[in-house]
Parts: C-alpha cells; sequence; structure tokens
C-alpha cells in the first residue's frame, strides 16, 4: 500500500504523517510547499497542489488521506480531478466536517458535495467529520502568554472540541484497517465545556491559573484585526463562525471511542501537548 496524506504540513494532515511514520508505514506528505516542511524523517515529501492534480505524482497510490481545496471555488470538481488522476486508488479516507452531520449552512454544502463525488467514484471510502478543533484555542496563545488571561465573546457557549490527535488516529484506522468502508464518523472531544470551562481545563493542563475576560462581540472582532493582525472580512467571517457554534447544542459522540475502544484526549491533555505553544 502507498499512502499519501495531503494537507501534510497541517493541524491534522501533519499528525496524520507522525502517526503513520510512528508506525513505520510508508507515507508520502503533499505539501504546496515542500521547502518549509519539517516532518518525521523517512517521509517522502512531495510537491504540489490539490487543484493541480494534473501534476501530482499519483500513479502507484493506493491510499489517501484527502482534504478538501477550500481556498478555490469548485471543492467538488478538484476532487472529481484528483480522482480522475489516480489510477491506482483504492481507499479515499476525506476529512470532511460535522457540518454534514448537523446540516450547519455555509459548510455544509461543500462537504457535502465533496463526500458524494467521493462515494460515486467506485473506491473504499471513509469521510471523518470531526468538529472543532483543539487547536483552535491556539487564537487564544497570545493572552496566556503575555497576561494569563483569554478575552472572547460567548462565556456560556458550550463546545466539545476534539484533539487533533484523535481525528488523525480514526484517519489512520480507516487508512489501514478493513471495516471501515463506507462509514462517517462524526468527532467530538470527551467534554462538552463552556468557554469558561475550556480556560479553567487549560490552566489545568498548563499547571497555571488563568482568567477569563468576557468580551463583546464588537470588542471581539476589534481586537483580531487590531492585536491579531486578521483582514476586516477574516475577522468578521470567525465572529459569524463563532456566534452560529454558539447557537448549536454541544454534541458528543461515541465515534472516536468505537473505533479506537478507549476515551478521547481531554482539552487538558491537549494544553499539556501545547505547553511550548501557550508559555
Amino acid at each position: 500500500m502507498t499512502i499519501l496524506v495531503t494537507g501534510a504540513t497541517g493541524t491534522i494532515g501533519g499528525a496524520v504523517v507522525r502517526q503513520l511514520a510512528a508506525a513505520g508505514v510508508p507515507v508520502k506528505a503533499l505539501t504546496r510547499h515542500p521547502a518549509k516542511a519539517v516532518l518525521p524523517a523517512g517521509v517522502e515529501v512531495v510537491g504540489g497542489d490539490l487543484t493541480r492534480p494534473g501534476e501530482l505524482p499519483l500513479v502507484g497510490v493506493t491510499a489517501v488521506f484527502l482534504l478538501a481545496a477550500i481556498e478555490s471555488d469548485g471543492a467538488a470538481t478538484h476532487a472529481q480531478a484528483f480522482l480522475d488522476h489516480a489510477p491506482d486508488l483504492r481507499r479515499v479516507v476525506y476529512l470532511s466536517s460535522n457540518a454534514v452531520t448537523v446540516r450547519r449552512p455555509g459548510s455544509y454544502e461543500l462537504h457535502h458535495d465533496v463526500e458524494r463525488v467521493i462515494e460515486a467514484s467506485g473506491v473504499a471510502w471513509t469521510h471523518v467529520r470531526p468538529g472543532e478543533f483543539m487547536a483552535n484555542k491556539l487564537v487564544w496563545a497570545r493572552t496566556i502568554k503575555a497576561d494569563g488571561v483569554v478575552r472572547a465573546p460567548y462565556p456560556e457557549s458550550v463546545g466539545a472540541p476534539v484533539h487533533e490527535a484523535d481525528v488523525a488516529e480514526v484517519a489512520v484506522r480507516a487508512l489501514l484497517d478493513d471495516g471501515h468502508t463506507g462509514k462517517a464518523y462524526t468527532l467530538s472531544g470527551p467534554e462538552a465545556l463552556t468557554h469558561r470551562e475550556q480556560v479553567e481545563a487549560i490552566a489545568r493542563g498548563l499547571g497555571r491559573p488563568l482568567r477569563f475576560e468576557h468580551l463583546t462581540y464588537g470588542q471581539a472582532r476589534a481586537s483580531l484585526i487590531r492585536d491579531e493582525g486578521l483582514p476586516s472580512d477574516v475577522a468578521e467571517y470567525l465572529m459569524g463562525y463563532m456566534a452560529q457554534h454558539a447557537e448549536e447544542p454541544a454534541v458528543l459522540t461515541p465515534d472516536f471511542t468505537q473505533v479506537t475502544g478507549k476515551p478521547g484526549r481531554t482539552l487538558s491533555t491537549w494544553a499539556t501537548d501545547h505547553t511550548p505553544d501557550l508559555t
């Protein structure tokens, strides 16, 4: 089996590469910037872009961890082109989103369309549908480091963020093991926590006290632009995303445990894992 991991330097793709490499599985890592890639020894780095699949060395690739080309129009079209240019492909594990499960407008349409393309291709497929990533909490890193504080809106909004290693572990099982064909796994973390409780969980993982300061919508938007350097349209998108999630109930799913036989990693564990990023 020759496995290609797309988005190999990203949050989830990178974790998939590391877990495959640690298991001694040969892996090809696709990235648009191969010269900047920092990957485990023995991993074959492949330069290329999902929006130009005809330029990728796909002959001989039998399994792929596939991301959607969401930075351009026509993600489903690009997915179809990728499949058309991979003559030896037998298995696809697609990084989808729980937006498909809950039918969240916007993200639902993009990932649903890519899922349908993959399902119609004739290859064995598995969809991995995580919700919010714990890694999104790195947006709090700057103020945690500087002031020991998290400033954010929606203090009582409840979420169940999932550790990137858990998402990767399910993907790796689906790439390597039989029994996952035709299944869609919706992944949450093991705990439903308000934003205040999430800060407390991170504090436990770091072994240091942290404070939470409530920002209004306008204050949070202004901070993203002023302090984080984001363009106004990106800040507006993120705030809309936060507002949308604030209205959704946090649903804990059993899929990670059903696939792996163990509980998911907690937010405190994630904070400990990311201590260098948060201190």
